[in-house]
């Protein structure tokens, strides 16, 4: 028998909102979560990215918000990135709508007075990264004690970023009776002690594979010299479609981004090192289809739910088995299948084999063939191109008539010295006597 949203106690408001949004079957995390979260209960969740988490917490989180007086916020949602903060609010804010309820992401990268005057206003949901409702909380630009719901999202990933002080220390400012709803992809080490410390009594859900499975994805660790990677890269995109392609620095992400777009790939590239606003279209350019890769830090390796991507490639090796599971897992989403191709050098031969031990998968090291790579329905996706500018005269009328000007006016004043034209002292003036040679 199906369950439906109204089944599970979801308002008919917002059932009627989520019909509008194309969405009318719960996916497993939200039949499991909703309920109990509707009556209230503390929630401690271990579920894979993608697999609906943001409406699981979002639709009781709505539900029980309450009106918020200005800079007194009623329900909390702390996430890890960026990224990830501005992909549930866009998720939730039609939906809160249907309750006249505001919502507000806040993050670093953008001006405090932005998020002050929001605030100032009254938001009623915020959902946000910790450093920066930190340092709004420092400054006084907001109280967390009428907080009655909070939701960590990705707590594992808080904890790999350094975020559980901070984490803490918003958790202590909010209600003693709140509600605390927690979402992770794995419960174990920092994530254990913060259910112990902070859950009352939850009820603990469980959804798919406690890792991320490998078995959906196929695998390629191809060898080749570093100088080969632009053209490999750029033919696997070719052959694979929509595409994220990971690098380990900001500046490799940046240079790998010339590389392919100079290979005819139109690509869009993410990392820490951009402003909001360019983060902001470089998604945006990615998710809409506007280009065939996104060339990006670990930054996006987790909390970024985007569908169509057939292909991984680790231009450089992850650090450790759970970055190759993290990375990898942004493709063969859903139940769909990907394909997974780590660019290897020699010296770094040694280093996957232990990461492939730690993943547990085996596969041979091989020079690249893309006869191996499965067929994909692929749109090619050229880069913008690039407006010519017109050359610059190397000097205008009026500079020249100036320069012209400025040198006759230097003539002058060196013949009025009496300058030699040969360069030597000028014959009109003695030299000082007392300088003279003895």
């Amino acid at each position: 028998m199906d369950v439906s949203f109204y089944d599970l106690g979801v308002d008919p408001g917002l059932v009627n909102t989520l019909k509008e949004m194309g969405i009318t079957e719960p996916f497993e995390v939200q039949r499991e979560s909703i309920p109990d979260a509707m009556m209230g209960n503390d929630i401690c969740c271990r579920a894979p990215t993608g697999s609906g988490k943001t409406l699981a917490f979002g639709l009781p989180l709505i539900t029980r918000t309450l009106r918020a007086d200005p800079e007194f916020p009623t329900s909390l949602i702390l996430s890890p990135t960026r990224e990830l903060a501005e992909q549930i609010a866009n998720v939730l804010t039609p939906l809160a709508a249907t309750f006249d309820l505001e919502v507000l992401a806040i993050y670093g990268g953008v001006p405090y007075g932005r998020q002050r005057k929001a605030l100032s206003r009254g938001t009623d949901i915020v959902v946000a990264c910790p450093g920066r409702l930190l340092d709004l909380l420092d400054h006084g630009a907001l109280s967390l004690e009428d907080v009655g719901t909070v939701v960590l999202d990705e707590a594992d990933r808080m904890a790999d970023m350094g975020f559980m002080e901070p984490v803490c220390k918003i958790l202590d400012q909010c209600a003693p009776n709140r509600q605390t709803v927690l979402f992770s992809a794995t419960l174990d080490d920092e994530v254990a002690d913060l259910v112990q410390q902070y859950l009352h009594n939850p009820v603990t859900i469980e959804i798919g594979p406690k890792e991320v499975s490998m078995d959906s994805m196929e695998h390629f660790f191809w060898l080749m010299k570093s100088s080969m990677k632009p053209s490999i890269a750029s033919e696997i995109i070719r052959k694979c479609g929509k595409t994220v392609v990971f690098c380990r620095t900001r500046r490799g992400a940046d240079r790998v981004g010339g590389e392919l777009t100079e290979e005819g790939i139109g690509v869009s590239v993410l990392h820490g090192g951009l402003d909001q606003k360019k983060r902001d279209r470089a998604m945006a350019k990615f998710v809409e289809g506007h280009c065939m890769a996104l060339i990006a830090t670990d930054v996006a390796a987790r909390g970024i739910d985007v569908e169509g991507i057939n292909c991984v490639i680790h231009y450089d090796p992850p650090e450790n088995g759970k970055a190759y599971k993290h990375r990898s897992g942004r493709t063969a989403r859903a139940g769909s299948a990907g394909t997974v191709v780590s660019l290897v050098q020699n010296p770094q031969k040694k280093m996957c084999s232990n990461l492939q031990k730690e993943v547990g998968i085996f596969v041979k090291f091989r020079p690249p063939d893309f006869n191996d790579l499965p067929k994909y329905d692929v749109q090619y996706i050229p880069p913008p191109r690039q407006k010519s500018k017109p050359r610059k005269p190397k000097r205008d009328a009026k500079r020249a008539r100036y320069h012209g000007k400025s040198n006759r006016r230097k003539d002058d004043r060196r013949s009025k010295r009496g300058a030699n034209p040969r360069g030597g002292r000028p014959t009109g003036k003695r030299r000082n006597p007392r300088r003279q040679r003895r």
